[in-house]
């Protein structure tokens, strides 16, 4: 939860899981906050909810390919390394570290 004011209050769950009828789990980004009268009674709640199931698969299997990724360059039996636009050597594999010392 968190307080945007003294008398309003804004609630916010980051991909909150629901499962549907379908036993299918989607994820849900919901957003609420308070509705107060004039004498600031909470009267009601008015919320909203974006489904991000496809971004959450899709930030998931990015981060699986980027780990594959990491583990072939780091693994690999030849040297690898990246330079930087400045011409400054920023990343290397362990085959380039054990040739260069």
């Amino acid at each position: 939860m968190t307080v945007i004011s003294g008398c309003m209050m804004m609630v916010a769950y980051d991909n909150a899981a629901f499962n549907y009828k379908s036993n299918e789990i989607r994820y849900l980004l919901v957003n609420a906050t308070t509705r107060r009268d004039a004498d600031r009674n909470i009267v009601g709640v008015v919320g909203v909810a974006q489904d991000v199931t496809e971004s959450r698969k899709n930030d998931r299997a990015v981060a699986a390919m980027a780990n594959e990724l990491r583990q072939f360059v780091d693994t690999a039996n030849a040297p690898i390394f990246g330079i930087d636009v400045d011409g400054h050597v920023n990343e290397w594999n362990d085959k380039t570290a054990e040739i260069t010392g």
